[in-house]
């Protein structure tokens, strides 16, 4: 299956209500990308799909929410590729991941406005990574280091805003992609009104289609507040090394596959303290990078989350 993830950032007007589509970052001299959201479609053998992270007041149709048939299948796959690579042992011997980042800065005409990001805020976006997978804001310390290898800055008007499922992302992704499995590739400008990222599950056959498409002013410095402190890459990163949603089916069955992510029935935003939308044991897992919350809440993975990621690493992208 090819599968993405994507951090959403909607909210409820009222209970039960619509949600209105918002299509301006509401920051001065930041260009808002225009036109329509592309289409998206639920994800299948074979095909491609978003699983979009939109900000406050959007509403686009999840295309992640999995069927328990598809999930049934993903996991299947996941666990047959371990079990091929390794033999189903762990490598205890390991002290860290290196994973080599390539950042693409893709905009239509070389100006902030439309992109194009300082240096500055790609190393504090490294830096972010790091801290969050390395256990130093609060939750379990996974192995992976993040070493930003290059930054591509690119300008085509063709490719700008980066509109997810659109052939012009797979033909900008076929041609900038570097690297082999182990390497993550950041697509980072304007994107699709409303979103803040996108990215991809692993997979046994990773195509040129892998990575994570992030708006450039969500990277630390950047004015999308209350997501600009760098977590939405975080997040969409997860994604990558496999992690799910925290809210992935909601209360029902083994929601997102980790034993030690409480139950919640649905995303949360802000930073609601106290949630608890579901009647298994604890609290919605709020602070977790995995759901959908601001990025000043979001501060931890658990290590049942850390495990899934390490062995999605071995089974999928370990060189």
């Amino acid at each position: 299956m090819t599968l993405h993830g994507t951090r959403w950032v909607a909210r409820a007007a009222t209970m039960g209500a619509a949600l209105a589509l918002v299509l301006s970052t509401g920051a001065a001299g930041v260009a808002s990308p225009v036109g329509a959201a592309a289409p998206v479609t639920n994800p299948s053998c074979g095909g491609s799909s978003s699983d979009l992270k939109v900000k406050k007041g959007v509403q686009r149709q999840d295309p992640n929410d999995l069927s328990a048939a598809q999930v049934a299948a993903a996991e299947a796959e996941f666990d047959a590729a371990y079990a091929a690579r390794t033999g189903g042992v762990a490598d205890e011997r390991r002290k860290t991941i290196a994973i080599p980042v390539v950042v693409h800065v893709v905009s239509a005409d070389g100006t902030r406005a439309t992109g194009n990001i300082p240096r500055s805020m790609i190393d504090a976006q490294i830096n972010v990574l790091n801290q969050a997978y390395g256990g130093f804001t609060g939750g379990a310390a996974a192995p992976f280091a993040f070493k930003l290898k290059k930054v591509n800055r690119v300008v085509n008007p063709a490719w700008s805003p980066i509109l997810s499922e659109t052939p012009a992302e797979r033909q900008m992704k076929r041609q900038l992609r570097e690297g082999g499995p182990e390497t993550l590739n950041i697509y980072v400008g304007l994107i699709d009104p409303g979103l803040l990222g996108w990215a991809t599950y692993p997979k046994r056959n990773i195509t040129a289609y892998d990575g994570a498409v992030i708006l450039s002013e969500s990277l630390p410095g950047g004015v999308e507040a209350p997501y600009n402190e760098g977590d939405t890459a975080t997040h969409e990163v997860g994604h990558w090394l496999n992690l799910m949603h925290t809210f992935e089916n909601g209360c029902e069955g083994k929601g997102d596959h980790v034993a030690d992510t409480p139950a919640e029935a649905d995303a949360q935003f802000e930073c609601p303290i106290g949630a608890d939308t579901c009647t298994a044991p604890g609290l919605d897992p709020i602070h977790n990078f995995m759901d959908y919350t601001d990025d000043s809440c979001m501060y931890q993975f658990t290590a049942g989350q850390v495990k899934r990621m390490v062995r999605a690493w071995d089974a999928f992208r370990a060189p």
